[in-house]
């Protein structure tokens, strides 16, 4: 991960920066790679998203709603 010194200081804790993202995270960690794949499949299951024309899909664990972006 890139970005993974501004997260995490070398003895695997979280950083000042991670505590704030997560304290306004309702659910309260990162999601997993698989977590946010799911979007993108269920968008390319014509069956499922068959109706859907445009969205705005936040995958982010509730941080825009919770956030206040």
């Amino acid at each position: 991960m890139q970005n993974a010194k501004l997260l995490w200081n070398e003895d695997g804790t979280p950083t000042t920066r991670t505590g704030k993202i997560l304290a306004a995270t309702p659910m309260g960690r990162f999601g997993k790679s698989e977590e946010l794949s799911g979007a993108l499949l269920f968008l390319l299951n014509s069956e499922a998203a068959g109706f859907i024309t445009g969205v705005t899909l936040p995958v982010d664990g509730g941080f825009s709603a919770y956030a206040g972006v």
